[in-house]
């Protein structure tokens, strides 16, 4: 498995995802954090984008997820971001997916961000589990 990867930190959205009704209701706002494993060295060596995933596209793939349909469970948009970029980029091998909530309905006076991270990839890649998934928050 390669070690290079296309990262993009910190994308913000603007979606209506949540368990609770005014979060499906009000909207707030979610980051993303994504790195996408894939071989770098035909872009690094052409220096053409034909040879490499453009952060547009990915940003775009992304977009969709998080501006589209409302998903209750962060785990679910997660997931769902993960599928389209493996679906729309085959020379992505592994992408790990981290979405952020930036105001969680915590009672009392929470502050910070709760978020999810999975992590998957394309079939055996290498002897390692395509599936594997791990939650974060802080």
């Amino acid at each position: 498995m390669t070690h290079d990867a296309i990262i993009l930190e910190g994308l913000t959205f603007y979606g209506y995802h949540g368990v609770h009704p005014e979060e499906q209701r009000l909207g707030q706002r979610f980051q993303v954090d994504l790195v996408a494993q894939c071989d770098l060295r035909p872009a690094g060596r052409s220096d053409r984008l034909a040879d490499t995933v453009s952060y547009r596209a990915l940003f775009d793939a992304v977009r969709e997820v998080l501006e589209g349909p409302p998903h209750q469970l962060l785990e679910s948009v997660a997931e769902a971001v993960a599928e389209q970029v493996l679906a729309r980029f085959p020379l992505i091998v592994r992408v790990t997916v981290t979405v952020w909530k930036m105001s969680s309905p915590m009672p009392g006076h929470a502050t910070g961000r709760v978020g999810v991270r999975v992590v998957r990839g394309r079939a055996k890649e290498e002897g390692h589990d395509a599936d594997t998934a791990t939650a974060s928050s802080s």
